[in-house]
């Protein structure tokens, strides 16, 4: 039979892609027009997992007390009246993560590790998923520097120029409870590259301390002069009255 190319059915996890073993999961295959029947795929073998007859416009597949064998790739496909019942193509696939830690991210700086003064960079903390919350931390500073959503496999943290310099490390976990949490990335250190505000504080520390220096110079050699002037000017000679 041949396959219907238009109408693609999509396919969503409930409650999410991501959960912890001996949950349960809903895989939601969902269709624009009425449907005879879907069917489930798992891995990139497309092993059918389950068939099921409806007329709706959906069906779901539940999953009680999953383990890590349930984690995969998935898609679904679907047969209608109207296409004489020939199955559709798959849904693009949907990947589901069945595991109490997720994987480490990659903290990357762009555009490089190494800023000069007046310089923009931003830290960018990506993963495998998207729809992630991330964490930005630096050393030293207790909790999360900044705390980003996205939609996207990464999340990317603006920091100003001044205050770039430093360790960082990020980490992502799911935006619903029970949180799944990824380890921490490696750290990354934020450097200056030639000579940084704080090289211009001291310089002006040292440099207004020297001119203090030369004045409080110039003024014991006014005073000495002026002494020495007073000195001499009650010695002079005066006739008796």
């Amino acid at each position: 039979m041949g396959k219907l190319r238009r109408d693609l059915a999509t396919l969503s996890a409930r409650p999410g892609p991501v959960l912890a073993p001996g949950g349960n999961l809903t895989l939601w295959c969902q269709v624009s027009v009425p449907a005879t029947r879907f069917i489930l795929y798992q891995g990139a073998d497309a092993r059918p997992v389950q068939i099921q007859e409806s007329s709706e416009e959906g069906a779901e597949s539940f999953f009680e007390r999953v383990t890590p064998s349930h984690g995969g790739s998935y898609s679904c496909c679907y047969q209608t009246q109207a296409s004489n019942y020939a199955w559709s193509q798959p849904s693009d696939s949907l990947e589901v993560w069945v595991t109490d830690m997720l994987p480490k991210p990659r903290l990357v700086a762009l555009p490089g590790p190494v800023v000069g003064a007046g310089s923009h960079v931003s830290l960018r903390c990506q993963g495998p998923l998207g729809g992630m919350s991330f964490a930005l931390y630096r050393v030293g500073v207790p909790g999360p520097l900044q705390y980003i959503s996205s939609a996207q496999p990464w999340a990317d943290f603006s920091l100003q120029d001044s205050r770039a310099p430093g360790t960082y490390s990020c980490y992502y976990h799911t935006p619903f409870a029970p949180y799944i949490l990824s380890q921490r990335s490696d750290p990354l250190t934020i450097s200056w590259s030639g000579s940084t505000p704080q090289d211009y504080t001291i310089g002006n520390l040292i440099r207004m301390g020297l001119a203090r220096l030369v004045l409080l110079t110039l003024g014991m050699l006014v005073f000495l002069d002026w002494h020495r002037w007073r000195g001499c000017q009650d010695r002079t000679w005066r006739p008796p009255a």
